[in-house]
């Protein structure tokens, strides 16, 4: 494809968009590969997406599910919602302020979603010859521009006509230039499959980034920590949220929040209530 003939006229001035003499320019040629790569890449883009559930999966080790204990549904015998109860209460008690590397990890692996994110888009712009960054603003800006100047970018990155060149030998036994159109049906699919990348990649990019913010306000605020517990169960009392915000480090306090996600929401409030009782508060300096 030639770069300069893209936006000229179909029928009077080239036969297709971009399909022109090139009178042996080759500055003005642009060649392409590596839409026969998009498959590969898709798969391993994939895998890199997954990476960071892989991780924390194997990473968490079925800690949350072992907590729960069938507890997400509080139809079961009292003395059994009672043992259960108590055991969950007395895991957190036991293992009281040893939970930090957990919380760590979680972030850590939600931060890796957000570097994966960056890194793919990088590697994309530079996979299509640096025009995938300004791609889905092209190809949105495309509806308003009038129709004489108007050209297809999704056409630009993924040509689904173009020039090519066959060497054959000739009778004689000289090889001869063939100069012919080739139809690429597979970049129909790859053009709509990107845009659709594009604008998600985009979405999930400013997502993370306001997740990163969020995680940066849970450490390094804890009040808000009071109010997500509010947030999760509204029946949790504010005197039981602020026990358990005041007398836990961000790890325990992030095991609580979590069963909070996971618990019947009656037994999630009996299980703070009863953690705000026995917890005690951290010790500062020899004293209390």
């Amino acid at each position: 494809m030639l770069r300069g003939n893209i936006s000229k006229k179909v029928g009077r001035e080239v036969a297709h968009p971009g399909v022109a003499n090139d009178f042996n320019d080759e500055d003005a040629k642009k060649y392409y590969t590596y839409y026969q790569w998009v498959c590969f890449v898709l798969f391993f883009q994939a895998a890199a997406c997954y990476l960071p559930k892989f991780l924390w999966d194997a990473i968490e080790g079925g800690l949350m599910r072992t907590l729960v204990m069938g507890l997400n549904v509080g139809i079961c015998r009292e003395d059994e919602k009672c043992a259960k109860k108590q055991a969950m209460i007395g895991y957190v008690l036991k293992r009281l302020r040893r939970h930090k590397l957990y919380v760590l990890r979680y972030f850590a692996c939600e931060a890796l979603c957000l570097v994966n994110i960056v890194i793919q888009l990088w590697m994309m712009n530079r996979f299509f010859d640096g025009e995938f960054f300004s791609y889905g603003w092209r190809v949105m800006k495309f509806s308003d521009t009038p129709q004489e100047q108007r050209f297809d970018p999704m056409v630009y990155v993924f040509p689904r006509v173009t020039k090519c060149i066959f060497h054959k030998f000739g009778a004689s036994g000289s090889i001869q230039k063939h100069d012919s159109l080739c139809i690429l049906p597979l970049n129909i699919v790859n053009e709509k499959t990107y845009i659709f990348i594009w604008f998600w990649f985009i979405i999930l990019a400013v997502m993370l980034v306001g997740l990163v913010i969020y995680r940066l306000m849970i450490i390094f605020m804890p009040s808000v920590r009071v109010q997500l517990l509010k947030t999760i169960n509204r029946s949790v009392p504010r005197e039981a949220a602020q026990g358990i915000a005041q007398k836990t480090d961000l790890g325990d306090w992030w095991v609580i929040y979590m069963l909070g996600g996971n618990l019947d929401p009656p037994i999630f409030k009996d299980v703070v209530a009863e953690l705000a009782k026995q917890i005690e508060p951290p010790k500062r300096n020899g004293k209390l």
